[in-house]
């Protein structure tokens, strides 16, 4: 007789795609080789971080604490590993792998695991891009591990040089810096990022104190980074990297990235350089003018790019600006004519000294009014009346100015890099953007972070990143297989496409479940269009569905 008690019902949905692609890394095995396994423990460190990162892409924002709740709905056993039960994925259980990876070396772990990846799948290392954003802390973190030695295990096909024999970093320092977030208030760390322009794949993360300063380091990660992957990547950064002590210290390494504009010669390009000078590029919107400078003793190539987008943007500001501009002078001259002064001189002079602040405006007619006081004494006194207009020759390098950048590099042969590549390189230099949009977005762990250590921020900050290697490896596998197949799935808008997002692709696979009756299992509400998209991804993710019948 049936009975609903005898019926077990678990949420699957797209969590089988995300442990396959996790299968497919070999990342468990790798967590395990650096940290070790114990018989007698229960769930092992490599599948607490697979749970970790199951959780972190199952986009329901669930905090540490209340992991095990997130997993009782879930089968564990069938995503994670025999023998996995909820409650053994508890916040202590969590606290313990985190200190772990972090004695045992987060940016080793982090390398080894994207290594095996760019190995396996064959990820292009031809361009690399670098970027660091901050993530905001709520409360105090204070430090709990002791300073201690360990060994590194040889990781197989890795291609790291470690010393065997390695001193454990010291945690980072979480204290207040410059904010992207725009949250100067709370207490924060970095996260500098490199990803490959194949796919978006993080190569390289690394977490820093929160009051570091980009130009200070970009130079040495992009040697650190040449010099463990032993690759020769054309590395792209944003106008940090352009500093004179990072160019010398990158002079083995293929760079593009942005000129700053605080640079004398570089702002003198940007406002002075006629149109007619510009050629159009063959990427739609954008012109360029070539030039060959020498800077910090280093010979390169200048790019000064003008987007007919920005230009426009630029332009209705600077418009808007010269408007507000006006008014204020206008207020002022208007409070200023209300003075007394006791000759022409004194007057002249000091109006002499408010026009020097005008920034796109000149005094047009200046009237001196004389007056005489109602005193006894009678004494004169003069005012001054003035108009203005606007100074063309102060407005003109603004305009030229609107819409421009520059990009530097040092290959100099256009043979090799030539001008719309730099370009199309430097704009996909939103690689490392969208990463951080993605580790920063609120149906992650959080959109900030409450562990109390720094050394388990750091843990937690390599999580993250792990989360996000699955994800984009995942929807650069999707993609590759349609275009390889000359094949479209139906996005959002119900339009065929070949690009779709990975998010997209997980919420078409709501409501899936995984129906246990009489020792038997099914997966429910499985349709043609999951069948069609699961067939498109590596063949890890198929075991997960393999129910259907």
């Amino acid at each position: 007789m049936f009975d609903i008690k005898d019926v077990e019902i678990k949420n699957i949905d797209h969590l089988g795609i995300v442990a396959g692609i996790i299968d497919s890394i070999g990342l468990v095995e790798i967590i395990n080789e650096y940290i070790g396994v114990n018989e007698n423990e229960k769930v092992n460190a490599g599948q607490v971080v697979k749970a970790m990162i199951l959780n972190g892409l199952g986009f329901v924002s669930k905090p540490l604490y209340m992991f095990p709740k997130y997993f009782e709905s879930i089968p564990c056993e069938h995503l994670i590993g025999s023998g996995v039960k909820a409650e053994y994925l508890n916040d202590d259980k969590l606290g313990r792998v985190m200190d772990k990876l972090f004695i045992k070396g987060l940016d080793s772990i982090f390398l080894s695991i994207s290594l095996n990846v760019i190995k396996k799948f064959k990820i292009s290392l031809s361009t690399s891009h670098l970027d660091s954003s901050s993530i905001h802390l709520h409360g105090e973190h204070n430090s709990s591990l002791p300073e201690v030695v360990f060994d590194y295990p040889k990781v197989e096909n890795s291609l790291l040089e470690e010393e065997l024999e390695t001193k454990s970093l010291q945690p980072i320092n979480v204290t207040y810096g410059y904010s992207r977030d725009h949250r100067p208030d709370l207490k924060q760390f970095l996260i500098e990022l490199i990803c490959s322009d194949d796919g978006d794949i993080p190569i390289l993360l690394k977490s820093a104190s929160g009051n570091t300063v980009d130009s200070s380091c970009f130079g040495q990660i992009l040697v650190d980074y040449k010099k463990q992957l032993k690759v020769d990547s054309l590395m792209v950064a944003d106008c940090a990297l352009y500093t004179e002590q990072n160019l010398k210290l990158m002079s083995d390494i293929k760079w593009l990235c942005r000129v700053p504009l605080s640079i004398k010669e570089a702002k003198l390009l940007t406002s002075t350089l006629p149109e007619s000078e510009f050629k159009k590029s063959k990427l739609r919107g954008y012109s360029y003018v070539a030039k060959k400078i020498t800077y910090a003793g280093i010979e390169q190539r200048w790019l000064v790019v003008q987007s007919q987008e920005r230009r426009k943007s630029d332009l209705q500001k600077l418009s808007q600006k010269i408007t507000k501009n006006e008014a204020k002078i206008k207020s002022d001259l208007k409070k200023f004519s209300k003075e007394k002064f006791a000759c022409e001189a004194d007057a002249i002079k000091e109006l002499s000294k408010l026009s020097k602040k005008f920034k796109y405006h000149q005094i047009n007619q200046v009237s001196i009014i004389e007056n005489i006081g109602h005193s006894r004494k009678q004494e004169k006194y003069y005012q001054v009346s003035a108009t203005i207009i606007k100074d063309e020759d102060k407005i003109h390098p603004s305009i030229l100015n609107a819409g421009r950048f520059i990009i530097a590099t040092n290959i100099l042969e256009e043979a090799e890099l030539d001008n719309t590549s730099m370009i199309y390189k430097y704009k996909a230099q939103q690689s490392c953007e969208r990463g951080f949009s993605f580790l920063k977005d609120p149906l992650f762990f959080a959109d900030s972070i409450y562990l109390k250590t720094p050394e388990r921020i750091e843990a937690l900050a390599m999580i993250m990143g792990l989360c996000l290697l699955v994800y984009k490896l995942a929807q650069r596998q999707l993609r590759l297989a349609l275009y390889e197949s000359q094949l479209k799935i139906k996005n959002q808008l119900g339009k065929p496409t070949d690009t779709p997002t990975l998010k997209w692709i997980f919420q078409c696979f709501q409501s899936v479940h995984i129906v246990e009756f009489q020792n038997k299992k099914q997966v429910s509400n499985w349709n043609e269009e999951r069948d069609f998209i699961l067939n498109l991804l590596p063949n890890n993710c198929h075991s997960y569905y393999s129910f259907i019948t």
